[in-house]
């Protein structure tokens, strides 16, 4: 099956694109690139083969929840460079 230059007129015509000649035979080119390896894919056995999603197997990478004790107001102040009372003191961003 190949892609003429006539076709991807017609579909550029029907998209209301304009391309020029150079533009039109690189498309056929690679339309028709693109038709030979869907041609090689289809001569591949697939019967046995179970539909997949993914290419590999997916897995959840989260944690399980576990519900801790959250840091005092001393501890996480600890490395700050400032400090007020309990908050982070950074500097005015807005004049």
């Amino acid at each position: 099956m190949k892609i003429t230059k006539d076709e991807v007129e017609y579909v550029a015509h029907l998209a209301r694109l304009d391309f020029s000649e150079a533009e039109k035979s690189k498309f056929t080119s690679q339309l028709n690139d693109i038709l030979v390896y869907m041609e090689k894919l289809n001569q591949v056995e697939t019967a046995g083969v179970e539909p997949m999603s993914h290419a590999i197997a997916l897995q959840n990478a989260f944690r399980e929840d576990i519900v801790k004790d959250s840091l005092g107001h001393d501890l996480s102040l600890a490395n700050a460079p400032e400090a007020r009372g309990p908050f982070f003191r950074v500097p005015k961003v807005i004049e």
